[in-house]
């Protein structure tokens, strides 16, 4: 099972860089860069919240969940 970040599409459709992001959000590019690859194992609500709410989507447009066990069965 896997939680997939799908912040980097988010982005390309608002026309968003990662620096308006950054700069909006009060999130290090640094910390952004990682959500938008992945490479993180946690996010905190305040900053899901800040991101929902100046890319002005759903929590559920940034995260999807891939099950594994599904995908193996089919």
């Amino acid at each position: 099972m896997a939680i997939i970040l799908r912040l980097d599409r988010v982005m390309a459709d608002r026309k968003m860089s990662l620096n308006e992001l950054s700069e909006h959000v009060g999130v290090s590019n640094v910390n952004l860069s990682k959500l938008k690859t992945g490479k993180v194992s946690a996010i905190r609500f305040s900053t899901l919240s800040a991101i929902c709410k100046t890319l002005n989507c759903q929590p559920g447009d940034l995260l999807e969940f891939i099950d594994d066990d599904t995908e193996q069965n089919e």
